[in-house]
């Protein structure tokens, strides 16, 4: 069975949450197009290529696309810090909006030893019980030297496999090399280990093993361990597999206030540089800004240093799933004799009908990441994501983002999020926004209003001579349109000009409920997003969306 195509009429602004011009939901879309029951197909077909550009050729011409919309890092009972069912978070899921998720329970050995196992009994029984969501098998892999990653692969006869001989060989924490430290000297054999790693999961990606296999960076600047260099290094070792990180974290209600502490901060973004982390990060990096890591956040920072290489490098957002704001349900009781390290999972969770700790919202409840697929099935989901097709947006802000960069001088619809447009020096271009804002009250009953749409435009040099550089000198926002009070599908034409060289052009907007001048001033970022005062970050006042780039390659007049 292959993943389907989606039909001519599929209208390009439906978004994961929301209706399109004609008041069609995205699940009433795929639905009529027959897609849902290609959901399943473990060794399906890939999705059609998209109609670029080819290397001589000028402009470009993406597909249309449906977005689907998910969350790649959660956790369950198979977690030793966790404490839901995988059924009890599918159901959330399901309840929120999500398309597809997945599911990534920390390495250890009980988990090594026992877990994965016996979790994929559990992933089957909620794929059966949510027909209409695409459940992955992850893992959260302790990078050596480093933090932690997102990996996972689609539906297949090695997905067990796969998750559980990666651990054993390659997981920094089973394996004791977690030493990142400068100079320390174990660190250039533990940095060398984990690109040895994401080389390994591209060997069995090219031989067949497994259909696909994806990473993506969890929380990067939580600790500050993640250096420049690792990153580059990572994403240099297969580029295709490698594909990015989390620009905003999970916990995002660790600083509601009143409930975890005075000194919360969303994300739980709440340390201070050690000896582990990489010394050139300000203290001003481990926090987040708006909900977002510094590393996404800041204009002109270390996600424009890697764009501006002219290399795509994604981001996404996630709930980290762990414990729920306010939910009431704890950890059951171990039998005597048991433990994590010898079944591998935690017992059934039990209600207590009072007010648990916890940081995290349900999946979709808040953060959401949106795809952009030819096709319905897991492989369609995965080529969105390694494609670039994604935006991600706090509290359902938007309904639908679609966006498209066109050559004045030729009609098609140009190219999308993660697409490269081939253009002559001098030519005049339009960036084509199209917003469809939200249309019904978000999880916590507010309907949210966009204020404002940014574009930030940067240069593209070329590979860094020092890899460890974390700024982007020639990104800054170039444009900001007022959208307060608009309503329904609309579309923002911003003009552009190709100047001598290559640059990449991104957006990113928000509610206009928290803004002062960006990390790197206010003649690059004049009203970015800002830290919260600790203790006082209800995450519903303050909500964003952000998209990956658009590249456009010049060429000779």
């Amino acid at each position: 069975m292959t993943e389907q195509q989606l039909p001519a009429w599929a209208d390009p602004s439906v978004s994961p949450a929301g209706l399109d011009a004609q008041g069609v939901s995205r699940r009433q879309l795929l639905h009529r197009a027959g897609l849902f029951g290609a959901a399943f197909a473990a060794g399906s077909l890939a999705t059609p290529a998209a109609a670029a550009a080819g290397p001589h050729r000028l402009g470009g011409s993406d597909p249309r696309l449906a977005y689907l919309v998910g969350d790649h890092h959660i956790h369950t009972v198979y977690s030793h810090d966790a404490k839901y069912t995988f059924s009890q978070l599918a159901a959330a899921g399901e309840k929120f909006g999500l398309d597809w998720m997945v599911f990534t329970e920390h390495s250890n050995f009980g988990h090594a030893q026992y877990g994965a196992p016996l979790e994929h009994a559990e992933i089957l029984k909620a794929r059966k019980e949510n027909p209409r969501q695409l459940i992955f098998q992850g893992l959260e892999w302790y990078i050596p030297g480093a933090e932690h990653c997102t990996v996972f692969s689609p539906p297949g006869k090695h997905e067990v496999d796969l998750l559980t001989k990666f651990e054993s060989a390659y997981d920094g924490k089973l394996l004791g090399y977690t030493e990142g430290s400068t100079g320390a000297t174990d660190t250039a054999r533990n940095e060398a280990h984990a690109v040895k790693a994401i080389k390994w999961l591209a060997e069995q990606r090219r031989t067949g093993y497994v259909d696909d296999v994806l990473v993506l960076a969890n929380h990067p600047m939580r600790l500050g361990i993640d250096s420049p260099h690792e990153m580059r290094n990572w994403r240099d070792a297969a580029p295709e597999v490698m594909i990015g990180m989390e620009g905003a974290p999970g916990a995002q209600g660790a600083a509601i206030p009143g409930w975890r502490g005075t000194t919360s901060i969303r994300g739980e973004y709440e340390n201070k540089p050690s000896a582990q982390s990489w010394a050139g990060y300000p203290a001003a990096g481990y926090l987040t800004y708006g909900g977002f890591d510094w590393a996404t956040a800041t204009v002109g920072g270390l996600w424009d240093s890697m764009l501006a290489e002219g290399s795509l490098f994604s981001i996404t957002t996630n709930s980290d799933a762990h414990r729920i704001v306010f939910d009431t349900w704890k950890n059951g009781d171990w039998p005597a004799g048991q433990n994590f390290d010898n079944t591998g999972r935690l017992p059934d969770p039990v209600n207590t009908d009072t007010p648990q700790p916890g940081s995290d919202f349900w999946p979709g409840q808040f953060s959401r990441t949106h795809v952009g697929v030819t096709g319905y099935g897991y492989r369609a989901v995965m080529q969105g994501m390694r494609a670039g097709r994604v935006w991600l947006d706090h509290g359902h802000l938007l309904d639908g983002l679609d966006v498209r960069l066109t050559r004045d001088c030729e009609f098609g619809r140009g190219v999308t999020l993660g697409g490269r447009l081939r253009v002559r020096r001098g030519e005049k271009l339009t960036l084509n926004i199209t917003v469809t804002s939200a249309s019904r009250l978000n999880p916590q009953g507010i309907l949210p209003e966009l204020a404002h749409v940014d574009v930030i435009r940067g240069a593209v040099r070329g590979p860094v001579a020092d890899r460890d550089t974390w700024q982007a000198p020639d990104t800054k926002v170039v444009k900001s349109k007022d959208v307060s009070g608009r309503t329904g599908t609309y579309t923002l034409r911003v003009p552009l000009t190709a100047g001598d060289e290559s640059f990449y052009v991104r957006l990113r907007g928000s509610d206009g409920n928290r803004h002062g001048a960006g990390y790197l001033g206010a003649s690059v970022d004049p009203h970015g997003p800002i830290p919260h005062e600790p203790g006082n970050g209800d995450p519903w006042a303050d909500t964003w969306f952000y998209s990956n780039p658009v590249f456009v390659d010049v060429v000779g007049g």
